[in-house]
């Protein structure tokens, strides 16, 4: 996916701090380095580190202590562009990127599973990369009823921010089963678990906030990369 389907700088990187807070990278009440350090060593300007830093105060995820520096607080309810993804890099955390394989209009009759009402849907592949190593090859599967048309050139690296701003549409609870199963014939060179080898599968649907049922979604997870966790309390 080209950099303009990419979220803003400064929300891949309080993203990114976000899922290492959860994953236990920064401990709650620890200090971070001072900011030009930290934004050297991530590449950054100290003026968009400033921003994602204001983002994670928003969130409540950071205390801004003058003169002090900035302090973790490690919220388990903090909002998040990713809240819903529960993919990880094996050390923990790791940015989500994505990039589009490919998009159709389908009929519901071609999807792996019946979900949802209408009759058509959209499927959407992608290769799911995290700080940059494919991680998870992604089969997502919109019900029709959602939208009567989809450019693909719109869809953002966050497919529940696209669907909010571009669709109305909230998924607002998930249900994920694990299972195992062989990688799909689709599957690019550059994701590391080869086509008809087997991988651990994430199913995945999605309800909007009307109640009815919205996404059903297959993810293959290469684990020698990456780890599925979900954090409870």
């Amino acid at each position: 996916m080209s950099d303009r389907h990419a979220l803003p700088l400064y929300i891949q990187l309080s993203e990114m701090l976000i899922r290492e807070i959860k994953a236990g990278r920064y401990s709650e009440g620890e200090r971070l380095p001072p900011e030009r350090d930290m934004a050297a060593s991530l590449g950054t300007s100290v003026g968009t580190l400033r921003k994602a830093l204001a983002d994670l105060t928003d969130k409540g995820m950071l205390e801004r202590r003058q003169g002090s520096g900035n302090y973790v607080r490690a919220r388990s309810d903090a909002k998040s562009v990713y809240a819903f993804f529960r993919v990880e890099l094996i050390g923990g955390g790791g940015l989500p990127r994505a990039d589009l394989l490919s998009f159709d209009a389908c009929p519901k009759s071609a999807a792996p599973a019946p979900f949802g009402a209408a009759d058509r849907a959209y499927r959407i592949r992608r290769l799911r990369s995290l700080n940059r190593q494919p991680a998870v090859l992604e089969e997502i599967w919109l019900d029709g009823a959602f939208a009567d048309g989809i450019d693909p050139d719109d869809l953002s690296e966050s497919l529940y921010l696209f669907y909010r701003e571009r669709l109305d549409l909230w998924i607002t609870r998930v249900e994920d089963r694990l299972a195992v199963g062989a990688v799909p014939h689709w599957a690019p060179a550059t994701f590391g678990v080869r086509p008809g080898a087997t991988a651990l599968v994430a199913e995945r649907r999605g309800w909007a906030q009307d109640g009815r049922e919205a996404e059903l979604s297959l993810n293959w997870i290469d684990t020698s990369v990456a780890v599925y966790v979900s954090r409870h309390g």
